[in-house]
């Protein structure tokens, strides 16, 4: 069995007297596609926030490629990709400068050209030289998109991506996640869209109040199952 991509240990995270993850387990091998659903408050972006070395566990460990993320969040940001609800980008910047920006402090080869393709992958060849304070909501999000993939990440987090996208930028993410550049990248989805994150993915799980009250391989699960599952299992959990 090779080196785990991702393994998180005990994973909990307390604000105050509020626990928002609960001692969480998760281990995947490179190349696998683990959609996590779960009601708003479960912990999902804390957890991905942690992952991604933007947050410290109050307990627990990550550990990406064997490597303890906290003692070396420098080189896990250099493998990660993270697409949350915030840009993350300048907005007095263009979508090129954006992207660019990030190409170069990631030290990616032919950085410019880097970024015009993966701009141009999401559908923006023709605002990438536009700040971003004049994108729409749906073109700031296909721009954070291609910002958090110009790098080749071995590992993308994609915390609700599809928030604000139209069909057409919905269909982009879905291609680059599924053609060549993606093959080999281990993905971490969030999503509400039950019947979409458990097409796309090897893996599901349901977190509730912090804790992991679901996992199963996708396959394991009869085509239309997951709506009647998650209503069981987060019955009596939410809020």
């Amino acid at each position: 069995m090779p080196e785990p991509a991702i393994k998180i240990s005990g994973l909990s995270k307390h604000f105050g007297p509020t626990t928002a993850l609960a001692g969480v387990d998760i281990s995947l091998q490179p190349g696998e596609f683990l959609t996590i659903f779960g009601p708003n408050g479960s912990g999902k972006t804390t957890m991905m926030r942690i992952i991604a070395s933007l947050s410290r566990p109050s307990t627990g460990s990550v550990e990406l490629f064997g490597q303890n993320i906290r003692r070396a969040p420098a080189h896990a940001r250099q493998r990660i990709g993270f697409v949350t609800h915030r840009s993350l980008l300048y907005s007095s910047l263009s979508g090129f400068q954006n992207v660019h920006f990030f190409a170069r402090m990631f030290g990616v080869d032919n950085a410019a050209d880097r970024a015009r393709e993966i701009l141009s992958a999401m559908g923006l060849e023709h605002r990438m030289d536009d700040k971003v304070s004049t994108y729409s909501r749906g073109m700031e999000q296909r721009c954070a998109i291609a910002r958090a993939l110009v790098h080749h990440p071995d590992v993308l987090l994609l915390d609700e991506p599809f928030s604000g996208l139209d069909p057409d930028a919905t269909a982009r993410l879905q291609t680059l996640l599924a053609g060549p550049e993606g093959e080999s990248r281990t993905v971490i989805l969030t999503s509400h869209d039950l019947t979409y994150g458990a097409k796309n993915a090897d893996r599901v799980a349901i977190l509730m109040r912090g804790h992991l009250g679901f996992t199963a391989n996708v396959e394991q699960i009869a085509e239309g199952a997951m709506p009647d599952i998650y209503r069981e299992h987060t019955r009596g959990n939410r809020g």
